[in-house]
């Protein structure tokens, strides 16, 4: 008996020199990451926020450059038609990215037989991601990995959460729709975009009364496609600032809440830190080139391979991507 109790007696005492050791080991890692800590803080000169960022960045490390079809859908579109395709390329050790808007008319067939509406990219969704991102990749000869899918219920959720976005509107937008219960009704000028009014300026093309963009800002989807770019970066500029990351949770939910994607969470999660210090003037914007044309009484956006082949390599080289 006492044997016994001699034996219950010495497991305790190993099992409190054990978690001695591992206090004593946990106490030394949080000493040394509070001393790293430090010397970030000093050299960002006692910005906290700014020293976690950059330590961060540190112990992620370098990553590749990263190419990304972002396609927008509208949930009061029951066909399962992509109203918004942006190819994206980023550099995060140079700082720089893209963002290449994709006409929803781009004529995808080889031949003008049969020709219908499902001959337009945006309907190339309805047959699966992977097909659109394979159709993507024959247009601009790039191997795409990634997709994000988010539906129109993002932006809404990611306005609001940083408590809307600061944008000048190009032009007073009045536009009814009731099968879609999609009504636009904004003044032109800079003001402050709330969720609701953020999804009608991306989403308005014309008037009831059939005017549009100015020419030179580029009319109806041209002009669509400009402000979504605009928009695109100006959120961008506002929900990337220190001043947001008390926002983060909500951001955070508005984002994976809408959203549908192939990427890892840990690889989404190594390229936060370079996101948090990205200035969007090294953001470029292009749009496809090319020219719409009727083809069998159907309106198609035809892109021009040899300008298209061109524009590839210029926003390539901007991020100084060479295959």
């Amino acid at each position: 008996m006492e044997n016994n109790k001699y034996k219950v007696e010495l497991k305790l005492k190993k099992g409190r020199k054990t978690f001695k050791l591992i206090l004593i080991l946990f106490m030394i890692i949080l000493i040394i990451q509070m001393a790293i800590f430090s010397a970030y803080v000093f050299k960002t000169k006692g910005n906290i926020a700014e020293a976690a960022i950059d330590m961060a960045t540190d112990v992620v490390g370098k990553q590749e450059i990263i190419f990304c079809l972002l396609l927008g859908i509208s949930e009061d579109i029951n066909s399962n038609l992509t109203d918004t395709i942006i190819l994206a390329g980023y550099n995060p050790n140079i700082q720089k990215a893209f963002l290449l808007s994709i006409p929803r008319d781009t004529f995808i067939k080889t031949n003008v037989k049969n020709i219908n509406s499902y001959n337009k990219i945006n309907s190339v969704y309805q047959k699966g991601t992977d097909n659109i991102l394979k159709k993507v990749e024959e247009i601009t000869n790039l191997k795409i990995e990634n997709y994000v899918v988010v539906n129109n219920k993002i932006l809404k959720d990611l306005v609001d959460s940083i408590g809307g976005v600061e944008f000048d509107v190009p032009m007073d937008m009045n536009y009814d729709d009731k099968t879609q219960n999609l009504h636009i009704h904004l003044k032109k000028g800079l003001q402050r975009l709330d969720g609701d009014k953020a999804e009608q300026l991306v989403r308005f093309r014309h008037n009831n009364n059939g005017t549009t963009y100015l020419a030179s800002y580029g009319d109806n989807d041209y002009g669509r496609m400009r402000t979504q770019r605009e928009f695109i970066k100006e959120m961008t500029s506002q929900i990337i600032c220190l001043n947001n990351i008390p926002k983060i949770r909500e951001i955070a939910s508005a984002i994976f809440n809408n959203l549908k994607t192939n990427m890892l969470l840990k690889n989404i999660l190594a390229y936060i830190p370079y996101g948090l210090e990205f200035d969007v003037s090294n953001l470029k914007m292009e749009q496809l080139p090319g020219k719409s044309k009727l083809i069998n009484d159907i309106w198609f956006f035809e892109y021009n391979k040899k300008e298209t082949k061109e524009t590839i390599g210029m926003l390539l080289e901007y991020i100084e991507y060479y295959k």
